[in-house]
């Protein structure tokens, strides 16, 4: 259980962070959602809120430093210390090598990555020592792997895991753990546009690309956001207290490393 702990969750607007705010205010936390989408923002939390759940709405650009430290001000304000920051917003495209527009590449980069550090900086100013301190950043199985025509995505993928390993003995003393959680397919919306925009870079209709890539999957099926919602929790508790710098699959069997 997470009674009295106060968490963070970037992108909790939709999909996979929706469903970590969600789990994580079940198991007792208080959980500040933050979102550059007020209005996807204002809708969820009015939802959890009205399950008896105890939420907060953060409207927050992770891009810019400013937003970023007055949104954890007001979490501080309102509650206190942050005790769990789980870095789940992020965005995806496809971003050719061969584009003669870089503007792509730069704002995977800076959402993905600037705006993760960003975050994670001022987060831990406000994180207390020796009180289970938890930062869990939400990569992928393409930060284990590339895929042609998402070279951006992937560098930023790879690069939480490596900010990850390098945080975690950084912040050990603290008593604080650093992991990164890489899901495979789950039913997002986030995963439908790639399906889409692969589907149509491939010339066929995104039905035959889904039937492709759950083909990928040993497990023959797309995950369900609450799946990696479970483990986020997990990872968050004191059970998992041993666990830090680690960057945990949760793939269906995509990948073996």
């Amino acid at each position: 259980m997470l009674n009295d702990k106060i968490a963070l969750i970037t992108g909790g607007g939709t999909g996979i962070g929706k469903a970590i705010a969600e789990k994580l205010a079940k198991n007792g936390a208080k959980v500040a959602i933050a979102s550059r989408n007020r209005e996807q923002l204002e809708r969820v939390v009015a939802e959890l809120e009205q399950s008896g759940l105890k939420v907060l709405a953060v409207p927050m650009n992770q891009r810019i430093k400013a937003d970023v430290e007055r949104g954890v001000a007001q979490i501080v304000a309102q509650w206190g210390d942050i005790h769990i920051l789980v870095n789940n917003a992020g965005i995806s495209g496809l971003s050719h090598i061969d584009d003669a527009d870089d503007s792509k590449w730069y704002d995977i980069i800076d959402t993905n990555l600037n705006g993760m550090y960003l975050l994670t900086k001022a987060a831990l100013r406000h994180m207390p020592d020796q009180a289970g301190g938890r930062v869990i950043n939400i990569s992928s199985v393409l930060g284990k792997f590339g895929v042609p025509g998402y070279t951006a995505y992937c560098t930023t993928k790879h690069g939480m895991i490596g900010f990850t390993r390098a945080l975690a003995l950084e912040v050990v003393g603290r008593g604080i753990t650093v992991n990164t959680i890489c899901p495979g397919w789950v039913d997002t919306e986030m995963a439908t546009q790639g399906i889409n925009e692969t589907a149509k870079a491939l010339g066929i209709t995104p039905e035959a690309f889904k039937a492709q890539a759950v083909a990928g999957v040993p497990i023959r099926r797309f995950l369900e956001a609450e799946e990696i919602a479970e483990l986020v929790a997990y990872v968050a508790s004191d059970a998992a207290r041993g666990i830090t710098g680690q960057a945990m699959n949760i793939c269906g069997g995509q990948t073996m490393v």
